[in-house]
């Protein structure tokens, strides 16, 4: 089923990323060389689930060396993100749950915690919803369960909004995947692919989350594009939940506040 091996030296797979990884490799998985990294060691692992067009330096690169440390983290480039080719098979949160299965499968690891912001956050949901066996600890970032979670103003997006991204931000997305993608050219084209996949209907019910069996950490920012309410309404759904507001936070900078996120993720990761 799947096939992994270390990057060859002097490609993209070593030299792009600023943090460095102690282990970074690909692993053949349903039709897709899925890159990963692993670093750190000891305890259950936690796999890391990065935002929709984002990469893993861009989503975790503030908090990845302080998570590492003292336990092991496998950080997943999804399909279509960063050194992950795309492919015909559209993006949606069944098949990435099962990429991400599957490579677990792959590195012997019956049991992981999950932190998942965005897009990860829903794939990490989803595995949570239908392989809860999988999950030890559940850390969902900027997340929803329903597609009227969001803001209107991110549903039908209203550029001048402060809680969507700026030019910068959609200028880093675009740097950060032209130095590592394997087709460069395709930005424009994935980027139109993940935004349809981020309007396309989430496939759980309120008895979905109230049947989580994993403890969960829920974070939002105060201008993120989780409405607060639909956060609390997780909080009130799921039976082992917490959930924690950031203060002067919007959703690209949620994962940067790692001066707010560190402790609580460890404290609940220790627990």
């Amino acid at each position: 089923m799947t096939n992994s091996h270390s990057p060859q030296p002097g490609n993209a797979a070593t030299t792009a990323n600023d943090h460095a990884p102690a282990a970074a490799a690909y692993a053949e998985v349903n039709g897709l060389k899925l890159y990963y990294e692993r670093h750190g060691s000891g305890g259950r692992p936690l796999v890391l689930l990065h935002g929709g067009v984002l990469t893993i330096d861009l989503s975790f690169g503030a908090v990845l060396p302080a998570l590492a440390t003292g336990r092991e983290v496998i950080a997943v480039e999804m399909q279509g993100h960063g050194h992950t080719a795309d492919s015909d098979r559209p993006i949606t949160l069944a098949n990435l749950a099962s990429d991400v299965v599957g490579l677990l499968d792959e590195l012997g690891v019956p049991q992981a915690d999950f932190l998942g912001f965005s897009l990860g956050g829903l794939t990490a949901l989803q595995i949570a919803v239908t392989r809860p066996e999988r999950v030890g600890r559940l850390v969902l970032v900027s997340t929803h369960y329903r597609q009227d979670g969001y803001h209107d103003e991110v549903r039908t997006p209203e550029w001048g909004s402060p809680r969507l991204p700026t030019e910068e931000d959609f200028a880093a997305m675009a740097a950060a995947y032209a130095a590592v993608a394997p087709q460069p050219e395709h930005f424009q084209d994935f980027l139109a692919k993940c935004s349809a996949a981020a309007h396309a209907d989430l496939p759980w019910t309120a008895d979905d989350l109230r049947g989580l069996t994993a403890p969960t950490l829920l974070a939002v920012g105060d201008t993120d594009f989780v409405r607060i309410e639909h956060a609390a309404e997780m909080l009130r759904l799921i039976p082992r939940a917490e959930l924690a507001v950031l203060p002067g936070t919007t959703h690209m900078a949620i994962m940067r506040r790692a001066d707010l996120l560190l402790p609580m993720v460890n404290r609940f990761l220790a627990e």
